[in-house]
């Protein structure tokens, strides 16, 4: 029986907690507002600005980049042509 609790161990997910002293009365307020807009509470609304700005911007497929190309050419028109006369 132990054997078998022993092989379903249960991961629990913590969560970090983050406090922000000595903010300017003028930047919470602004968060408030901006939360309202948004339907969201000061909390969620701090969640979704930090992870936005951590993240960064997303980055497009490799495969939607080059698909967004110009066509400016056929590929004879860019070969190389060897600089010094080696072998």
């Amino acid at each position: 029986m132990l054997a078998l609790l022993a092989s379903q161990v249960i991961r629990v997910a913590t969560v970090a907690q983050l406090m922000v002293r000595n903010l300017p009365d003028e930047l919470v307020r602004a968060l408030k507002q901006r939360a309202a807009k948004r339907n969201r509470s000061a909390e969620q609304e701090h969640r979704e600005i930090l992870k936005a700005a951590l993240q960064g911007p997303r980055r497009k497929p490799l495969a939607d980049v080059l698909a967004g190309m110009p066509n400016v050419g056929m590929d004879g028109d860019f070969a190389r042509e060897q600089a010094d006369r080696r072998c």
